[in-house]
């Protein structure tokens, strides 16, 4: 059976920066030493967006200038880049919550063989439970978990709420 870790958004804007919360900085580590430990595939996303964020719909209900490509806040944390340094992986930029491409390369990644994922990464409520949610479509049948330990969401509350939506959805959470 494949393994395939899903590091969801580790980024500067999301811990630390404009968005970031407590919550965030403190899995940093947790995730870093997940990367180090994990013996399968990794895939890293980083939410990106254009100067014209303001513009968007995104922008317009969320109206804080974030991950805009090329930004220091855009860059994935530097503990994370450590981690994954020592390793091989697979950097997908997503322009929206939830990313197609993120199911392509676990389709080709998983091939015909049986497949593992897990997630682990920023914001729970946000972008985890989009891409589990969405890979969860695609892949009914594919085991899926999400390292709660590993995952902060925008407040603690949204954090929980999102862990108990993707249970509800068949989704272990651990």
């Amino acid at each position: 059976m494949k393994k395939i870790l899903i590091v969801v958004d580790m980024q500067q804007d999301f811990v630390d920066g404009s968005l970031g919360t407590k919550e965030a900085e403190g899995i940093v580590d947790a995730v870093a030493a997940k990367i180090r430990d994990f013996d399968g595939e990794i895939i890293a996303t980083q939410d990106t967006h254009t100067p014209d964020y303001l513009n968007t719909a995104e922008g317009k209900k969320l109206p804080v200038p974030h991950c805009i490509r090329l930004t220091q806040g855009w860059q994935l944390h530097d503990k994370i880049v450590e981690a994954l340094a020592q390793k091989e992986y697979r950097l997908i930029e997503k322009g929206t919550f939830g990313s197609v491409d993120l199911v392509d390369a676990v389709r080709t990644i998983r091939g015909t063989d049986e497949a593992q994922l897990e997630f682990v990464g920023l914001c729970t409520d946000i972008c985890v439970v989009s891409n589990v949610l969405l890979l969860k479509a695609y892949f009914p049948e594919m085991t899926m978990r999400v390292d709660a330990g590993c995952c902060a969401g925008v407040t603690p509350k949204t954090h929980q709420a999102a862990l108990e939506t993707m249970r509800m959805c068949q989704v272990d959470i651990v």
